[in-house]
């Protein structure tokens, strides 16, 4: 996974936040599935852009945190939204 990867969400998912948390019900396998403040934070800028690149620089200015480590954390995140079956590489 690299920040030029862009994902999209399938329709058959439902999130709402909830206390600055994100739950996430995918109406297929009838799992939920929650995200802290911070996976919150990523999964709205995915799903506002589908662009690891532009959730990169949206929180590179929200938060103060090293650039190595805010990309290894997106794509590793992101990677397991992907395992998940949560969000689907464009192709």
């Amino acid at each position: 996974m690299t920040l030029q990867e862009t994902i999209t969400i399938p329709d058959t998912l439902f999130a709402q936040e909830v206390d600055e948390e994100i739950v996430i019900l995918d109406t297929t396998s009838q799992e939920y599935f929650g995200l802290d403040e911070v996976g919150a934070v990523i999964w709205q800028h995915l799903s506002e852009h589908g662009s690891l690149h532009k959730a990169y620089n949206a929180m590179r200015e929200e938060y103060e945190v090293d650039d190595t480590q805010l990309e290894a954390d997106i794509c590793r995140f992101v990677q397991e939204l992907v395992d998940a079956n949560l969000v689907q590489k464009k192709l």
